[in-house]
């Protein structure tokens, strides 16, 4: 399916309005109309009643955790406990005690009483391992030992502990190179890639892009209490983007449109407020501020045109920066409704 005519279903401002005869698959956060992803979905949704391992490959910020919940959410028992963990986050020296537990006195710093590691939290459930390619090469060994036979010891003691776990694993990395590059172990990832799924980025799935913009903008509006709508030509401005952060940049992009518009409509004069048209048009990016060299005789330019375009700058880039008009005031020192009423000012000079 390509991406859904919007143009014509339009309300008399240029908003859309998605008709209702339009229903995307939609299941707890999951929102699609791309083919592909909706097999994906419909093979994880008969694989989660199973315990087999699953390997989730994808760029950042693609929904790779987004499918980890919903793979526990339809598992045989969605009681059991769901632990997740991202191996990037903790130091390379307290892994394994994090990942396995320790014994009460195992080292410096250690609780008096011990610690659970994830594996015995998760008992009879599952463990989501976010970032998996980011593992310490002694730990990959460990975690392949536990798989292989259901067993690991705590860090400090000698006893054999046996759990249930079912494990999901993720990376937005090349495992291909890493496993080349021996930074992550071969024989591990055949025991986590029972079932390999790959999610493609939101670049390549562009018919993707005005259903989840449509979707978050909805959430986004119940949340803050607002009524804003899309317009056509912001839509067009999203579907040609390359959203590099995926569904993540698009969600966090609507958000900040939510909370800095002055008015119901998410126009594209709008996405200059925004990290997104920074990327796109690199508008602050290569745009240095004003500099007394441009001025010569054939370009005279007044002592207060200046210090407008100067303060213009300042605040549309403190706005972009903290991503909302409330922080920038609070960031320039000045009131809320200053900031509102120059931005305004902005808009009314560049129509």
């Amino acid at each position: 399916m390509g991406v859904f005519d919007y143009s014509k279903h339009l309300d008399k401002s240029g908003c859309i309005i998605t008709p209702s005869s339009f229903l995307p698959f939609m299941e707890g956060n999951i929102v699609t109309i791309n083919k592909d992803f909706r097999k994906t979905i419909e093979l994880l949704k008969k694989i989660a009643k199973t315990k087999v391992p699953i390997f989730l490959q994808g760029p950042s910020g693609v929904g790779k955790e987004v499918l980890a919940d919903y793979i526990h959410n339809n598992s045989a028992n969605t009681s059991a406990p769901f632990v997740k963990f991202n191996c990037a986050a903790i130091p390379e020296q307290l892994v394994e005690s994090e990942f396995f537990g320790y014994l009460p006195g195992s080292f410096t710093g250690a609780s008096g009483s011990g610690k659970k590691g994830l594996l015995e939290l998760a008992n009879n459930g599952a463990l989501f391992l976010d970032e998996i390619a980011e593992m310490p090469l002694h730990i990959q060994a460990k975690l392949l030992r536990f798989l292989q036979n259901g067993k690991f010891r705590k860090v400090g003691g000698e006893k054999e502990y046996t759990v249930d776990v079912r494990i999901i694993a993720a990376t937005n990395q090349n495992i291909s190179a890493s496993i080349k590059n021996g930074c992550f172990r071969e024989d591990l990832f055949f025991r986590l890639n029972v079932v390999p799924v790959y999610l493609q980025p939101l670049k390549e799935r562009k018919e993707d892009i005005p259903v989840l913009a449509l979707y978050f903008l909805d959430l986004f509006n119940k949340q803050y209490n607002t009524n804003k709508r899309i317009t056509y030509e912001t839509m067009v401005e999203f579907v040609n983007y390359g959203w590099p952060g995926n569904a993540r940049e698009l969600r966090n992009t609507i958000e900040r449109l939510v909370l800095i518009t002055l008015d119901n409509k998410l126009s594209t004069g709008d996405l200059t407020y925004t990290h997104y048209i920074s990327e796109r048009y690199n508008t602050f990016n290569d745009h240095a501020l004003f500099s007394i060299d441009t001025v010569n005789d054939k370009n005279k330019t007044s002592l207060k045109a200046i210090m407008e375009d100067l303060e213009k700058d300042v605040i549309l880039k403190a706005v972009q920066k903290y991503g909302s008009i409330r922080k920038a005031a609070d960031i320039l020192q000045v009131a809320s409704s200053t900031i509102s009423r120059k931005i305004s000012k902005y808009n009314k000079n560049n129509m």
